[in-house]
């Protein structure tokens, strides 16, 4: 779908659909008078017969009304006088794509800069949530479908507004959705085909598209000999080796310290020899949902040519139950040389993650932010609306969590209390991977706070914002692309 910004009269556009805003009580605002007044009163007919009551969302199509080059008029309730919150505004506008999704108008005009939105300015906030929805909402995953998903009519949206911050809102949403989408993709992929060296084949492909783009794939004999005993035992019971896989792109100056992104790529995780239920196991495929949206991040951030220098680091390993595989009791050597007792092999995200974070030492980073489907503990929290945040910088957790607000892709911050470490000690090693069954999401960030002492860092446990679970709507989400995303943004002055 093609999103473009005019400046015209809405009573004057010539398209398939214009669609316009009706206040509750039949309130019109400045555009739907306008558009009133050249059809000569035909939309206040209409409302006074009470077909349409203005609450959000609510819709009413109409044909072929004199006095406008508009094919149709497609009526959307904007409520009462106050403003919508985020939550209402992305509603109304689905609700709208939902109606334009069942013409077979090629086109349509959306007029609704009368629409005034709580805590968004009347510009960029407000038509960036608009056209991630839209784009977003675009999104269709039918490639192991023999029947493919019929081609949509609708090719080109223009939205009546013609600020300079209204085509800059779109260029952004444009490419969050970009990135969105890939990280959907991603994780919406079987775990035959997504796997680790899969994964690191893409990360080439994305450098051969980008000059700025460096890739190295470490294989697993590269991870043990750099020491990394804790990721490398996460894979070694598959018959897929693991991959880290580094991508370094330099936007920024040469002198610019790099922010650095690490991603959790546990391509299937059966939980090894400390075996899941099978019920849902299948959703286990979405456990790299923290590599696929560092690389959708990075997808967002490669189409805008962000001005700054950005590491990604991708930790990706199958997790599978063998002869070879590690055991609940294994002691291994991370490459910061401390010792972790594997008491569960179910929590391998945060041992392919620790030996990552020691890895990011190197590139001597501004703030390192990890992402991962981490702790279920997570979900039992903060559900699967809010993304857990923690960190060792008050600086960099505060800037992720306005980040979050402006991309209406909301995190929470969770304490990392000196009292949570002593959940990790161990009779036998310098710590065991596991805090027991208390705090569960809290602990496993103590764990890699361990790892992270070097630099300012955050950790993002999205086990319950990266999909949807059951259901018609099962998949991918592509959060926390739009976060990241935001946070780049700010940091770039973009």
């Amino acid at each position: 779908m093609e999103l473009v910004v005019k400046s015209v009269a809405a009573a004057s556009v010539k398209t398939a659909t214009l669609v316009i805003p009706v206040g509750e009580n039949r309130k019109l605002g400045a555009v739907a008078k306008a558009v009133d007044l050249a059809s000569e009163g035909a939309i206040s007919a209409v409302l006074k017969r009470g077909d349409l009551a203005g609450k959000p969302g609510q819709t009413l199509l109409l044909q072929n009304l004199q006095g406008l080059k508009a094919e149709r008029v497609l009526l959307v309730g904007s409520g009462k006088d106050e403003a919508l919150g985020d939550r209402t505004w992305r509603k109304l506008v689905a609700s709208v794509a939902g109606v334009l999704k069942g013409l077979n108008g090629a086109d349509a005009v959306l007029a609704l800069d009368d629409v005034a939105v709580n805590n968004r300015d009347a510009h960029y906030g407000k038509y960036r949530l608009l056209a991630e929805t839209l784009l977003d909402g675009e999104y269709v995953f039918d490639r192991f479908k023999s029947q493919k998903v019929e081609p949509r009519a609708l090719k080109k949206v223009t939205l009546l507004a013609g600020q300079a911050e209204v085509e800059r809102a779109v260029k952004h949403a444009s490419a969050i959705a970009t990135g969105m989408a890939f990280t959907r993709d991603l994780g919406n992929l079987p775990p035959n085909l997504c796997h680790p060296s899969f994964l690191a084949e893409q990360a080439k492909e994305l450098g051969k598209a980008h000059k700025a783009l460096k890739v190295e794939v470490l294989d697993e004999k590269k991870i043990k000999d750099l020491g990394m005993g804790a990721f490398y035992a996460v894979g070694q019971g598959s018959d897929q080796p693991p991959r880290l896989i580094v991508l370094n792109y330099q936007g920024g100056k040469k002198a610019d310290k790099p922010f650095v992104l690490v991603g959790k790529g546990i391509t299937f995780d059966t939980g090894g020899i400390s075996l899941k239920p099978g019920a849902g196991m299948d959703e286990m495929k979405y456990d790299m949902c923290g590599a696929a949206s560092v690389f959708g991040t990075l997808r967002a951030v490669l189409e805008l040519q962000l001005p700054v220098n950005l590491v990604c680091l991708l930790a990706c390993a199958e997790n599978m139950p063998s002869g070879g595989a590690t055991r609940p009791g294994d002691i291994v050597t991370t490459m910061s040389g401390q010792t972790v007792e594997i008491l569960n092999t179910d929590a391998e995200g945060r041992l392919v993650l620790c030996d990552t974070l020691t890895y990011a030492e190197r590139f001597k980073p501004q703030a390192v932010i990890d992402i991962a489907t981490l702790t279920g503990a997570c979900i039992v929290a903060l559900g699967s609306h809010t993304t857990g945040l923690m960190g060792n910088n008050d600086d960099l957790v505060g800037q992720l969590l306005d980040a979050g607000k402006r991309a209406d892709d909301r995190a929470w911050q969770l304490p990392l209390f000196d009292e949570y470490q002593e959940q990790l000690d161990s009779p036998f090693a310098d710590m065991g991977n596991i805090g027991g069954p208390k705090a569960g999401t809290i602990t496993a960030g103590c764990f890699l706070s361990r790892f992270a002492k070097a630099y300012n860092w955050a950790h993002m446990d999205i086990a319950g914002t990266a999909w949807i679970s059951g259901g018609k709507d099962k998949g991918a989400t592509g959060r926390p692309v739009p976060l990241l995303t935001q946070y780049l943004l700010d940091r770039a002055g973009a």
